[in-house]
């Protein structure tokens, strides 16, 4: 039974230009849907506060972090 990847060797593959560029991308559009969906009420009226801001923050680190694990979970498994 294989283990799992050291959490250096997770960053390594998660941090190559080719994973970044689709999970950023990822990142970027589900974040900003998430974001006009929860919070574009607040943002647009100007009463966007600290704890808005930090809830837009976790609306593009979730799908971040979500679109990384699933990269990590279809890796090819070494021999």
């Amino acid at each position: 039974m294989a283990s799992a990847p050291s959490a250096v060797e997770a960053i390594a593959y998660c941090a190559r230009p080719a994973h970044l560029r689709r999970t950023v991308t990822i990142a970027l559009v589900v974040g900003a849907i998430l974001t006009l969906a929860n919070q574009g009420d607040v943002l647009l009226s100007g009463a966007a506060t600290t704890a808005t801001a930090l809830k837009v923050a976790t609306n593009f680190l979730t799908p971040f972090v979500v679109s990384n694990l699933g990269l990590l979970t279809g890796r090819p498994k070494a021999p």
